[in-house]
């Protein structure tokens, strides 16, 4: 794993070989992000996850979103996507934050009037396909799929049932990773968190092993740990069902089984 050497093997296009004590925790509740502002167009925001931010993301979501037309450069084909471009739109994948960093700005499209960074979808959907590429070459129970955010777990928990991956969801216990001691020790070879934020502290523990980490990221996320960048709205229930749902599919594809869960399996009633 180089991703705390520099930004990621994902920075320099180049892809990681598969054959390649217990720290403070880092508390996803602690952890402050920028607030999506509530919108029409976009999921809810979850800057922490409170009872309040779900309320308001449920109140957002069933305003409905309404769908951009510019969302990829124009010499990109909407034939050549996993799904219908208007599916990426009606969940809000492409729905960033009103900050961006620098890590991000290659994966933004453009901003709109009101602040709001659009992310290109047709790399979305090539980063699906890239990230399943990497997961197809290791053996399932060998990957992690770790969420703390609220509309990440349910389709994580999916997601690692139809892969046959191991999943944890919630606070992660420090040590999960590093404490051979603690009864929840695991040694996975690859980890997929839905939030470099929201999951610090497992992005922390995969760094402290060396294995490497594939990531949803938003506008406003830095990605210096991050192996593999999946640039997608990882706040909003819908986007992350979908998001979750190709890559359990495209993961699926690669290893010659089929896929048999769909997009309805992945979404929460929350």
């Amino acid at each position: 794993m180089s991703g705390n050497e520099k930004e990621g093997l994902d920075a320099s296009d180049s892809d990681f070989d598969p054959s390649d004590e217990d720290d403070e925790a880092v508390d996803a509740e602690t952890e402050t992000e920028a607030e999506q502002p509530a919108d029409d167009a976009a999921e809810a925001t979850e800057a922490e996850p409170t009872d309040d931010a779900d309320e308001a993301a449920e109140a957002d979501e069933a305003a409905g979103p309404q769908l951009d037309e510019d969302v990829m450069p124009d010499e990109q084909s909407e034939a050549d996507l996993l799904i219908p471009v208007e599916d990426y739109l009606g969940a809000g994948v492409h729905i960033g934050t009103q900050q961006k960093t620098q890590d991000m700005e290659r994966f933004i499209h453009r901003v709109r009037t009101d602040g709001l960074y659009v992310l290109d979808v047709s790399m979305t959907d090539e980063r699906i396909r890239t990230a399943a590429d990497f997961l197809a070459n290791y053996e399932p129970e060998q990957i992690l799929a770790a969420s703390s955010r609220q509309y990440g777990r349910f389709p994580a928990e999916k997601f690692a049932e139809a892969i046959g991956a191991r999943v944890r969801t919630g606070r992660f216990i420090p040590g999960t990773l590093t404490n051979p001691d603690y009864d929840g020790y695991i040694e996975p070879d690859i980890v997929v968190v839905t939030d470099p934020i929201g999951d610090a502290q497992a992005v922390k523990e995969a760094i402290t092993v060396g294995i490497p980490v594939i990531a949803m990221c938003d506008s406003n996320n830095t990605t210096s740990n991050v192996d593999l960048v999946v640039p997608t709205n990882n706040k909003g229930r819908k986007a992350l069902s979908v998001v979750y749902w190709l890559l359990a599919n495209e993961t699926l594809d690669r290893r010659g089984a089929e896929p048999t869960y769909g997009l309805d399996d992945f979404e929460s009633d929350i």
